[in-house]
């Protein structure tokens, strides 16, 4: 493959964004500087945002639990999700390898977490590595090995013998595979829609929450005072009521607990939330949930009770910090969407992209 030519000099001009000040910035070799380039090429003016994340999304996952493992599959995936804003993803366990991405210059950056870790028989087929308990930890460092500094456990689903929601594992395997993941300088994350697995994950140190939606008081405190995330998840939420009439007739028990999530599910954000709980955006974009819909968990977060500016920093500034990724500085590799509009004063702006720069290069 014939190596990118180098970026050229671009210049943007526009309101930088959290902090609201007017600045003149210049990109060079790919990165922001405050210093004037001569013939820089002037792209954009506006409202400069640090590129968006989506931070729980499956690059690789098609509708319908479909693997996409061909390049062009993958690279539609990831082009529908940049177009929207999109300049980073968190891709919380793929069934396939997606690093050949990583030389696409067009495409986000990808930060992986490996493969699904679920107990046998207990997750969706063929998306999750199943293993038994005692495996589960030696099996941590493994994925923590391969992926980007994450590890993703299932932590319940349902459970046919009880006919509902429940753990996946006992809460001394939790311990220990949260142990060794940070023994590999790796942070974990788990799926759980639940209550009954989350005080063992929270317990153990685990760093994330996907979904959330068992979480109570007692353990958002907890969650708050250990500084651990919850990435909601809302768009995919809303179609706990569709997984509710799938499997009422055969598990009317889990229906009735879906359908009581679902409804609780905007009050737990919020409570989240006004704890102190940080609170990340992710779509769940892979299997049932089509890419490219940040903007519209951007909107559910703040409908579930956010101030707008933190929604937007959710899925932006807050986000970018988190997963170590500069935002809009010197020396940062240049990472920005430009807006028409304050999208802090007006969500609706973040459908109107007029510029999108990545890498130092124009991509829309």
């Amino acid at each position: 493959m014939t190596p990118p030519a180098e970026p050229p000099a671009l210049h943007l001009s526009g309101v930088v964004l959290p902090d609201g000040e007017h600045r003149e910035l210049w990109v060079r070799d790919g990165r922001f500087t405050s210093e004037p380039v001569p013939g820089a090429e002037t792209v954009a003016r506006g409202w400069l945002l640090p590129g968006l994340v989506d931070a729980h999304c499956h690059v690789g996952l098609g509708l319908g639990g479909v693997h996409v493992a061909d390049l062009p599959g993958l690279r539609e995936q990831a082009l529908t999700d940049r177009d929207a804003g999109v300049l980073a993803i968190r891709d919380c366990g793929s069934p396939v390898d997606t690093r050949a991405l990583d030389d696409e210059p067009d495409l986000p950056r990808i930060i992986r977490a490996g493969r699904h870790l679920a107990a046998p028989r207990r997750y969706i087929p063929e998306l999750a590595i199943e293993l038994p308990a005692e495996q589960l930890a030696d099996e941590v460092r493994v994925q923590a090995r391969r992926g980007d500094g994450w590890v993703k456990l299932v932590g319940d689903w349902i459970d046919r013998g009880v006919g509902d929601l429940a753990p996946e594992w006992p809460d001394d395997v939790v311990a220990a595979a949260i142990a060794a993941a940070h023994e590999e300088g790796a942070r974990v994350t788990a799926h759980t829609f639940g209550t009954d697995a989350l005080p063992a994950l929270i317990r153990a140190g685990i760093d994330c929450i996907e979904h959330g939606t068992g979480l109570t008081e007692e353990l958002i405190g907890e969650m708050a005072a250990r500084g651990t995330a919850v990435v909601p998840t809302l768009v995919n939420v809303e179609h706990f009521p569709e997984f509710a009439a799938a499997g009422e007739k055969k598990f009317p028990q889990y229906a009735s607990t879906m359908r009581r999530l679902h409804a609780s599910a905007g009050a737990v954000v919020r409570a989240a939330y006004d704890a102190g709980v940080p609170v990340f955006a992710g779509t769940d974009a892979g299997g049932g949930i089509a890419h490219g819909l940040i903007r519209d968990e951007i909107r559910a977060l703040h409908a579930a009770g956010l101030p707008a500016q933190a929604a937007l920093g959710a899925a932006s500034w807050a986000a970018r910090s988190w997963l170590g990724l500069p935002c809009i500085e010197d020396g940062a590799p240049a990472d920005v969407v430009v807006y028409d509009a304050d999208p802090r004063a007006d969500l609706d702006a973040l459908a109107r992209p007029v510029r999108m720069v990545l890498r130092g290069r124009v991509v829309a």
